[in-house]
């Protein structure tokens, strides 16, 4: 299949190299010539723009940092829509909100394209393996066209429902992310004030009824998990701007429901906080600087 790939950052570029190992063929797009030519060198045809890339091809994917880019490249003068076939789906795996997803859905929708919101779980590691979770909102029929596509880039293709509960699903999951990443980090915190082995008091968490995937495979706490960013000075990973941006998504779909998010508007407020005093790079495990005043973390 011939797919056309907008957006290599730090998931987009080894979702479309998994493209290539399929053995699709990927004309790819980014700002960034140093990716593009990464993608060159591996198999892909470089695009000189969104339009290019969208131009003679079976489906368009598309994987980009936030709503306003999503809404540029799709619609603009040199956008996919201005290069796509009729009948060709696009596949967005950004995460934004379900509104915008919408709004989309109704730009292709006068040009014969489906619209599918595919955002994804798994972070780097999982872009890199093909493992990611891909959450799918669109048409029963448009989640079969695209099932091929997906499961060349993720173990778990779920479809969610109609256009835009892909997203719900993507921001729900990122709300319960960021709230238990802040209360391992607060009661590791704890834990170390009051004289309890750092390891062990993981090891109990992890084998009691605390376990949760910010304990076991993402522990804040610096050693605890010898694989978690943690543990390489909160380098790599999944940003705490991102986390920032994607409980913002969560709190504001639930204000226009006039939903209480009550814990994750307090998480808001701690990643923030740490966004605001230059942390916003580091991963958001990171959080647990705020709890660890003696800056060993």
């Amino acid at each position: 299949m011939k797919i056309g790939f907008i957006g290599l950052g730090n998931m987009g570029a080894p979702m479309a190299l998994n493209l290539l190992k399929a053995g699709h063929a990927v004309n790819v797009f980014d700002l960034n010539p140093q990716a593009v030519q990464t993608l060159v060198d591996a198999g892909a045809t470089a695009s000189a723009s969104p339009k290019t890339a969208a131009t003679d091809v079976e489906c368009v994917v598309t994987m980009l940092p936030a709503a306003a880019h999503v809404r540029a490249v799709l619609s603009g003068d040199d956008g996919v829509l201005a290069g796509i076939a009729r009948g060709v789906p696009i596949i967005d795996s950004s995460t934004i909100d379900p509104a915008t997803v919408k709004a989309c859905a109704e730009l292709a929708a006068p040009h014969g394209n489906a619209f599918v919101d595919a955002p994804v779980s798994g972070g780097t590691g999982g872009a890199a393996a093909g493992t990611l979770t891909f959450m799918v909102g669109g048409s029963a029929e448009v989640y079969e066209q695209v099932k091929t596509v997906l499961s060349a880039m993720g173990k778990n293709i779920v479809h969610c429902g109609d256009t835009g509960t892909g997203q719900v699903a993507k921001i729900c999951n990122n709300l319960v992310l960021g709230i238990t990443m802040a209360g391992v980090a607060e009661a590791m915190s704890l834990g170390e004030k009051l004289g309890i082995d750092p390891k062990v008091l993981g090891g109990i968490i992890n084998t009691s009824t605390g376990r949760c995937w910010s304990a076991d495979t993402y522990n804040p706490f610096p050693g605890v998990i010898e694989t978690a960013p943690s543990t390489r000075g909160y380098s790599g990973g999944f940003g705490t701007d991102l986390m920032l941006k994607d409980l913002g998504l969560a709190t504001d779909a639930a204000k226009s429901v006039r939903q209480p998010v009550y814990l994750g508007a307090l998480a808001q407020q701690l990643y923030q906080t740490m966004s605001t005093q230059g942390a916003g790079r580091l991963d958001f495990s990171a959080v647990i600087r705020l709890y660890r005043h003696d800056g060993d973390a």
